[in-house]
């Protein structure tokens, strides 16, 4: 089979983003009187969208009407952080230079919300290697369900069964599958191998090298 596109999730995948939502996170929790949480639990809580992080932070059983007002702030405080200490994982730059020289289309398709989502990929990566990059909009399913997937590889040009979409959590392996796309999940991510295989993942990467090299091989004439 040969590939035309790759499309990526963001957190977790290309970029380090952990310390900054968790600091962003306790931040507010901790406005609010309620108890935080290490760096490494948000491993746990972020890939569902901005508000079930918040849900998910917050005490069990809080009010939705105040999960709403700890999420005003925190777009609030995150905003301002969401650079701090947020870089991408090493080796991604490369397997970015590698893969575009092989002529990979590429686009990013997070749940993250739609403006910092474009504005880390831009100051992070710039504007070389994504032809598309979508992260949460209104009006459009967030992952699990496959419908930024679609939109993207459509914008793309490429057939899904064409495109892979490389991700760290058994969501990101869902929305695949259910785009009709190869699931790959990410070793250096946020979530274990386990889920990863639970919810699908069809190859597994331990480095970003190995993206370039199943793309190499798969891709010879």
């Amino acid at each position: 089979m040969e590939y035309k596109a790759i499309l990526f999730d963001l957190d977790g995948t290309l970029i380090n983003s952990l310390e900054d939502l968790a600091d962003s996170a306790n931040e507010v929790l901790n406005k609010y009187g309620f108890k935080t949480h290490p760096t490494d639990s948000y491993k746990k809580f972020v890939g569902n969208g901005v508000r079930n992080l918040i849900k998910n932070a917050a005490p069990s059983g809080t009010d939705d009407s105040v999960v709403d007002m700890i999420l005003q702030d925190y777009r609030i405080i995150y905003n301002k952080n969401y650079v701090n200490k947020t870089r991408a994982y090493d080796g991604i730059h490369e397997m970015l230079d590698n893969l575009k020289k092989a002529g990979v289309k590429m686009g990013v398709c997070s749940n993250k919300p739609h403006k910092p989502t474009n504005e880390i990929v831009e100051k992070l990566f710039g504007c070389e290697y994504f032809d598309v990059v979508f992260g949460e909009r209104d009006g459009i399913p967030r992952k699990p369900d496959p419908a930024s997937l679609t939109e993207a590889a459509e914008s793309l040009g490429v057939a899904p069964s064409k495109t892979i979409y490389v991700g760290d959590s058994g969501g990101d392996m869902e929305s695949a599958n259910r785009a009709g796309m190869l699931a790959a999940g990410v070793l250096w991510g946020f979530r274990e191998q386990e889920e990863l295989i639970a919810c699908g993942g069809k190859i597994l990467l331990s480095s970003p090298t190995e993206l370039v090299d199943f793309i190499t091989g798969t891709n010879k004439d």
